[in-house]
């Protein structure tokens, strides 16, 4: 059984404001309305919401054109990130977003922490691809090399 409700706010996975969205109304009553992320739907809602989702669809439109520029810059950097390994080949600690924030940073690429989508940290030397989400929409891909630090 599920109940609709009106997205005030962009919700990943679900929507953006001024969707109507089926949900289960456990999910509706614990995350989506303590959280002001949505609200049952009326007709007063759906129009006060309206006008706010068209201008966050031309919004959106304008930042897709700077992310996918931002995701072909991405795309071309390979980071180089030196970890110190013990005698057995071990990596000492991890690497995480703050090391790849870092190396973007001196590469003159300025993004926020949660747009790296690194599900845990790096724990052994290799090659790695970090993705980087931009947009809703555009999603860049980044190579990291973790090696050796001498």
């Amino acid at each position: 059984m599920a109940i609709e409700v009106l997205l005030m706010d962009q919700v990943e996975g679900l929507g953006i404001e001024g969707d109507i969205v089926k949900v289960t109304p456990g999910y509706a009553r614990n995350f989506l309305f303590p959280r002001g992320y949505a609200t049952e739907v009326t007709e007063g809602k759906k129009r006060q919401i309206e006008k706010k989702r068209t201008e966050r669809l031309t919004q959106l439109e304008k930042e897709k054109g700077a992310a996918e520029e931002l995701s072909k810059k991405i795309d071309g950097i390979e980071c180089t990130i030196a970890a110190k390994v013990g005698e057995n080949g071990k990596m000492f600690g991890s690497v995480g977003v703050p090391q790849i924030l870092e190396k973007l940073q001196e590469q003159g690429i300025e993004i926020e922490r949660s747009k790296i989508a690194l599900t845990g940290p790096l724990h052994e030397l290799g090659v790695f691809d970090v993705n980087i989400k931009l947009h809703p929409e555009v999603t860049g891909t980044l190579k990291v090399w973790i090696v050796e630090d001498k």
